[in-house]
């Protein structure tokens, strides 16, 4: 399916959050995905990702992570300056934060009347990490978490202890994992932790690790895999596509669409 765009303002307790809104562009009524970016924001990848999320049958939410500390609209760029300030802010915004935002994402989801009502999560890189946390909130069916940062470590936000590790027994949906086993962010160590978190914790979840480094799913740079990317995509739309069930255009919407 092809795809609209528009960016929105998603009111939150800490102010406006700029957010790109990804749908298929036949009417209908869709299940619905926050998507976290990466420390970047917005990039031209996650753009990419998202319209290819929302062309397989879903309204997808895409915020500016960064809305209290950087204008709208900011994108970092990928270079050391980027990386450093992403960095920088990752640690710069209180854990609560994160949490309201998320929030406040599924819950304007479910306010629109093209959404179904049943929700999802993707993030990647912090995102994951973002994705991970917002899987806590109980209307949350399948979340995917691509390499996600500092779970093992404890280390989101202005906290010494960020607590996501503790709290996975709260997540209450399926939970999808994937790695990349030559990612320095996340050591055997930490993912080992993680693992044996989740199992202690009896969250229903499914855990992949592939030969890739860190941003292997990133369609720009050196470390993009290409093949990777397609096999790990097509772990996710599975569980979407099986959690979230299916949408798609009313009988008098999809009247006169021609196959030409």
């Amino acid at each position: 399916m092809t795809v609209t765009e528009e960016f929105v303002e998603i009111q939150t307790p800490t102010g406006p959050m700029r957010s790109l809104v990804s749908r298929p562009s036949v009417g209908g009524k869709y299940p619905g995905l926050v998507l976290y970016s990466e420390i970047f924001q917005i990039t031209g990848p996650i753009r990419r990702t998202a319209a290819f999320l929302a062309s397989n049958g879903y309204v997808v939410a895409t915020p500016e992570i960064y809305h209290e500390l950087e204008p709208a609209g900011t994108v970092l760029a990928y270079d050391q300056a980027g990386a450093d300030k992403g960095n920088a802010n990752k640690i710069g915004k209180p854990v609560t934060g994160y949490d309201s935002d998320a929030r406040a994402a599924l819950d304007y989801l479910l306010s629109r009347p093209d959404c179904t009502g049943r929700l999802g999560v993707m993030g990647i890189c912090i995102g994951g990490h973002l994705a991970f946390r917002a899987a806590m909130n109980p209307d949350v069916l399948a979340t995917a978490c691509f390499y996600a940062t500092d779970i093992h470590k404890g280390s989101l936000g202005q906290e010494l202890q960020d607590g996501s590790l503790g709290r996975a027994g709260e997540i209450r949906g399926e939970l999808l994992h994937i790695w990349g086993r030559q990612d320095p962010h996340v050591p055997l160590e930490g993912r080992v932790r993680i693992h044996a978190a989740l199992e202690e914790a009896g969250v229903n979840f499914q855990w992949i690790e592939v030969n890739g480094q860190h941003a292997f799913l990133r369609d720009e740079g050196p470390r993009y895999d290409p093949v990777l990317a397609r096999l790990c995509f097509g772990f996710v739309l599975e569980m979407f596509h099986r959690r979230l069930g299916t949408g798609g255009a009313t009988p008098a919407e999809s009247a006169g669409i021609s196959n030409h």
